[in-house]
């Protein structure tokens, strides 16, 4: 969350007062980009645009913050910065295409691991020590962190647009990704099935992501200013992959590129398009339906081929999200699981409390 002025403005939460202004302190001169708070240690992590980590501790009563230690972690804004209490690591992205992990107790470098973009977001798993890092490209890379080493485990491109926001669920070992190409894909990655999910329910790019473990419901906030809930407790099936085709693979009309046969059946050649639900590469014609198939994550009417339109039935079409105007622009949001609450904060200045439980239950 971007704080203008230079300054990390604290807001305390008393019982029956939402956002009352209790106190504010100045961070450095720079602008803040990302923070990141233990409540367990009352820690507070923020990452600033001149690349510093400057980490702070609460007061009991949350009245005085005292400055701890400042981490040199990168060369330009610091995109994503997360404290692991566990390991006792400061881990941190930065739009020096670099992800790098401190020690807070020494405040020492463990180590710098160089991404292929700028480094956008970030997830961490304490039991297995993964590191999920996501950039610009829309490539989503796995570390495995050792305590002044890492190694990478593998590569996730599936996004056309940059990566920007991680959500991980621990318990059903799956990351979520959500992107400037409006797509959000779950990754199974504990079944080791390499399955991929598309999640298609916003009309601009994604923001941020948040999962409630319990009811196994994902929330999705984007720069369309919808709040979408999604209930990821159904079986859901994988896009398939376009295939290719120099011609119709229904009714064989050739593709403007295809000129050997444009010649041969003296045809001009036709614009190519795929059905959503099979992937064939087919004329417009033959792929002239619409239909939602929210089990394959397409909320909203997505083009299909005549066959698979009759083979939609009316239960295929039953939403498996639901839909929420936040009217606003959202950048940031947080959820929280114990009350039920979700706050989003938009480029319009205004911070929004919403109660989800009649949605999330």
């Amino acid at each position: 969350m971007r704080m203008c002025l230079a300054k990390l403005i604290v807001f305390l939460l008393p019982r029956n007062t939402f956002g009352e202004f209790r106190k504010y302190y100045e961070v450095s001169w720079t602008s803040c980009s990302s923070m990141s708070f233990n409540p367990e240690t009352r820690r507070l992590s923020v990452g600033l645009d001149s690349g510093t980590v400057s980490e702070f501790i609460l007061s009991e009563d949350y009245n005085k913050m005292t400055s701890a230690k400042s981490y040199l972690a990168h060369q330009s804004r610091v995109t994503m910065v997360l404290f692991v209490l566990e390991m006792e690591w400061v881990l941190s992205t930065g739009q020096d295409k670099s992800f790098t992990w401190h020690c807070s107790e020494s405040g020492r470098r463990l180590g710098t691991h160089r991404t292929s973009a700028c480094a956008s977001c970030l997830q961490f798993d304490i039991e297995t020590r993964h590191a999920f890092v996501g950039d610009y490209s829309g490539q989503v890379t796995i570390l495995k962190l050792e305590q002044d080493d890492c190694s990478v485990v593998t590569t996730f491109k599936g996004h056309s647009g940059s990566i920007t926001a991680l959500c991980w669920d621990p318990v059903q070992r799956t990351l979520f990704s959500g992107s400037s190409d409006h797509c959000i894909i779950m990754w199974d990655i504990g079944g080791r099935k390499g399955t991929a999910i598309e999640l298609q329910g916003h009309n601009d790019k994604v923001q941020s992501l948040c999962y409630a473990h319990h009811t196994r419901q994902l929330i999705s906030c984007g720069a369309d200013g919808g709040i979408v809930v999604w209930n990821m407790d159904v079986k859901r099936q994988e896009t398939p992959d376009w295939l290719d085709s120099d011609s119709c693979q229904k009714c064989d009309q050739p593709f403007f590129w295809n000129f050997k046969q444009m010649w041969d059946s003296k045809k001009i050649g036709l614009r190519q398009h795929h059905c959503r639900k099979c992937g064939k590469a087919l004329c417009g014609k033959c792929s002239s339906k619409r239909s939602s198939i929210p089990l394959m994550g397409f909320e909203f009417e997505v083009r299909v081929c005549d066959g698979c339109f009759e083979s939609i039935t009316d239960e295929d079409r039953a939403p498996t999200a639901t839909f929420h105007d936040s009217k606003h622009y959202v950048i940031h949001m947080h959820y929280d699981v114990t009350r039920g609450w979700l706050l989003t904060s938009g480029n319009d200045r205004i911070i929004k409390l919403w109660d989800m439980t009649p949605v999330v239950s």
